[in-house]
């Protein structure tokens, strides 16, 4: 049986901003998180500063902004480390959503401000236990990037939000839709996406025994030559396998080979296999 797509850590995908921060700082104890917060807390009082000194309804939405993902990231930050109660993290998530909505209120254009409202509910989201609010969540984020992508069809952060929203959805049309085109706006970052899905479609294709599917959307994946081993989910050995069981050993070792030349990984047990079947060790 050929294997699924191989799983490498998603730890790439979620780790934004405060969570990259305090994976880096795990091991550096209560005086690490308590400069952090202290961060977050004098950025809320310069924002609040900002919200005061405005001389525009622009600048007083932006400075609104900036405290909602503050408030925001001081929250996820607390709760990530458990240095929190769930009022206190409500509280301030609380504050967040209403600096957002009285940033949109003056500048009801811009989209940076839907992208950053998006931003705020997508972070609740992933650290939502319950599925309904998980789903309450994301939905308000995928609408807040949508109506971003209206007013900036060149914002390839929204994109890419959204298209994360639509993978955590198993939604794999309109995330592949997505990071499309993201990928022609920013195109390491939409390769890498554009990867992930194609190849977690093609492991869904291949767990329910749609091989000829699952062969396509990990040829795609590949065609990509998405770099490294950053990916969530790996395309290669499992559509080399997908050619060894249909005794293909041409094109079996040709994506060996390619996998090698772009540093990802191949199951040994795919190679000990080929090797044995094809009667050759290239």
């Amino acid at each position: 049986m050929a294997p699924e797509g191989r799983r490498c850590g998603a730890v790439w995908r979620a780790c934004r901003g405060a969570a990259a921060a305090a994976l880096l700082l795990v091991g550096l104890g209560c005086d690490a998180r308590e400069w952090n917060l202290r961060r977050y807390d004098r950025e809320i009082q310069r924002s609040a500063q900002a919200v005061a000194s405005a001389k525009s309804d622009a600048e007083r939405a932006a400075a609104h902004d900036r405290r909602a993902r503050a408030y925001s990231e001081r929250a996820r930050y607390a709760r990530a480390f458990k240095i929190t109660s769930a009022e206190e993290y409500g509280r301030l998530f609380d504050l967040a959503v209403a600096d957002h909505a009285k940033a949109i209120a003056l500048a009801p254009a811009d989209a940076a401000l839907y992208l950053g409202r998006g931003r705020t509910s997508f972070d609740r989201a992933t650290l939502e236990e319950a599925a309904e609010a998980r789903k309450t969540w994301y939905g308000s984020a995928e609408a807040d990037f949508t109506r971003a992508i209206e007013r900036s069809p060149r914002s390839a952060e929204a994109f890419d939000m959204r298209g994360l929203v639509y993978s955590v959805w198993n939604d794999h049309e309109r995330a592949i839709a997505d990071f499309t085109a993201e990928m022609k706006l920013e195109p390491r970052l939409g390769k890498l996406r554009l990867y992930e899905a194609y190849c977690q479609r093609g492991s869904e294709h291949q767990k329910a025994g749609r091989h000829g599917e699952a062969i396509t959307d990990y040829e795609s994946a590949t065609a990509l030559r998405s770099p490294g081993d950053s990916c969530d989910c790996q395309a290669e050995t499992p559509l080399a396998w997908e050619y060894l069981e249909k005794k293909d050993y041409d094109r079996s070792w040709q994506v060996v080979r390619q996998a090698r030349s772009d540093g990802r990984w191949i199951a040994p047990e795919l190679l000990e296999r080929l090797k044995k079947e094809s009667g050759r060790d290239r």
